[in-house]
């Protein structure tokens, strides 16, 4: 038995209903555990319209509003956050009012976001009495599978993660305007550009290190750059020959003057740029420890015929893997103690979803 079977479902709040919300839509709505019964929304056209539409998964009976007073005065358990952007007054707000709160917008510990906004959020949900928790695939839910993985060694001395794809066919992703693509291949500020874009990185590193019960001395952000050997024409996101066309990031956790935490990403538009960087299309685990271990994480679409896949599919299978932490994290979250919380401040979290057909 579930520790919530017999108990009402849990009552959810959607916060926009952009790509990964509508993943979660669905997600939620899977979950006899969970209820909708509100969905804010900041485009004006998507007012009044049912959140299961927007989510095109059929109706659910519940409207769209951009009134956020009466969607707080609901008092849900749980607001499901899914902004590409964080809005520290919008989440701070939420928060005081007594509503735990689970996110994809590039929020981990908080310490990207700056010391004060921190606080911030911190006080909040400390003075609502509830919980602040943000997750991902990667940054995010990736930490935790090599935090688990660590458990079969008796000595670690490294353990990285790395993400490593090619994203010319999502090139006009929003996720990705912040980054150096389409720069000057000798822009004197591409390394401050990445440390500044992907600082939530920073924060997925003291999350891991603090899975492995790691207390770091400093964090380290160093990258690489290749460069379009032409012009290419990607969608929505041209980049011309001598312009950034691929990113080799890493963000590690330093202790004794050696990297313990390593976060590796490699992003790159193609295979035409110098040098190369061939990308591995898959997430990889390392841990150096006894014994060593290795895994590839490999996300392939439901269908079994590799010839039918589309790039919907991959959109899709990308924007899944960034709403399902958080769904699956919402009875968690809300039953954990007040204030910003990881996942080395919660119980596992898995799917429980297992269908025979």
């Amino acid at each position: 038995m579930s520790p919530r079977e017999g108990r009402a479902p849990l009552t959810v709040v959607q916060w926009t209903t952009g790509n990964v919300g509508r993943q979660a839509v669905a997600g939620v709505a899977d979950d006899p555990g969970l209820r909708y019964v509100g969905c804010y929304a900041h485009s004006a056209d998507k007012v009044g319209r049912d959140l299961g539409e927007l989510a095109g998964i059929g109706a659910l009976g519940v409207k769209a509003t951009d009134d956020s007073a009466a969607l707080l005065a609901l008092k849900p358990d749980v607001v499901v956050y899914t902004p590409l952007h964080l809005d520290v007054d919008e989440l701070a707000g939420i928060l005081s009012a007594g509503i735990n709160v689970v996110t994809s917008a590039e929020f981990l510990t908080g310490s990207a976001i700056g010391a004060e906004a921190r606080a911030r959020l911190e006080a909040a949900a400390q003075q609502g009495g509830v919980t602040l928790f943000g997750s991902g695939m990667n940054p995010g839910f990736a930490q935790l599978i090599a935090g688990v993985l660590s458990g079969i060694c008796r000595r670690i001395k490294r353990v990285r993660v790395t993400e490593s794809f090619d994203l010319s066919l999502f090139a006009d992703d929003p996720n990705m305007d912040e980054l150096p693509f389409g720069m000057p291949g000798d822009a004197p500020d591409l390394l401050e550009r990445m440390r500044s874009s992907t600082a939530v990185f920073m924060d997925a590193v003291d999350v891991l290190a603090d899975l492995l019960g790691v207390s770091l001395d400093e964090h380290r952000c160093t990258a690489d750059f290749a460069t379009a050997t032409e012009d290419l024409d990607l969608p929505g996101r041209p980049i011309a020959a001598g312009q950034v066309a691929g990113i080799d990031l890493r963000w590690d956790g330093i202790m004794g003057g050696e990297p313990v935490v390593e976060l590796h990403q490699r992003w790159v538009m193609g295979d035409r740029i110098e040098p190369p960087m061939p990308p591995e299309s898959a997430y990889l685990i390392e841990i150096d420890g006894q014994p060593k271990v290795s895994a590839r994480i490999d996300l392939l679409p439901h269908h079994e015929d590799l010839s039918l896949l589309t790039m919907d599919d991959l959109h899709e299978i990308g924007m899944r893997i960034t709403a399902m932490p958080l769904v699956y994290a919402i009875p968690a979250a809300c039953a954990a103690a007040p204030g910003i919380t990881t996942y080395a401040g919660l119980p596992a979290v898995v799917s429980g979803r297992v269908h025979a057909h």
